[in-house]
């Protein structure tokens, strides 16, 4: 499984951004699909995740600001980022499981920057 990750940039506190993850090769191992997340010094934590059937599980510190969706037939997942805070700074990383094989698949990594 391959995973390409966009949309990571640049914004001011307050404003918003959509990631995007694009699932190719063996798709059809995938069950859940998510956003981690790991700022400079910090561990890598999970920001909000979406399984198959549309189950979706976030981090407290996001809820209500971040919306996870998946769209099946392009299998992309996407993370809608609004009231962005300066602490959400970090390198996203997309993140596909499957379960049969307990594997965790990574997409490259995507910078998104707010600034105060």
């Amino acid at each position: 499984v391959q995973l390409q990750a966009s949309g990571g940039g640049l914004v001011q506190s307050g404003g918003s951004l959509r990631l995007s993850c694009a699932a190719s090769g063996n798709i059809f191992s995938i069950n859940t699909m998510g956003w981690y997340r790991q700022a400079p010094g910090k561990q890598r934590e999970l920001v909000a995740n979406i399984n198959s059937y549309g189950t979706t599980d976030y981090a407290d510190a996001v809820q209500g600001r971040f919306t996870i969706s998946r769209d099946n037939a392009k299998n992309t997942v996407y993370l809608q980022m609004n009231s962005l805070k300066p602490e959400d700074t970090a390198v996203y990383y997309c993140n596909a499981h499957a379960p049969a094989t307990t594997t965790d698949y990574w997409g490259q990594g995507t910078l998104v920057t707010v600034s105060s």
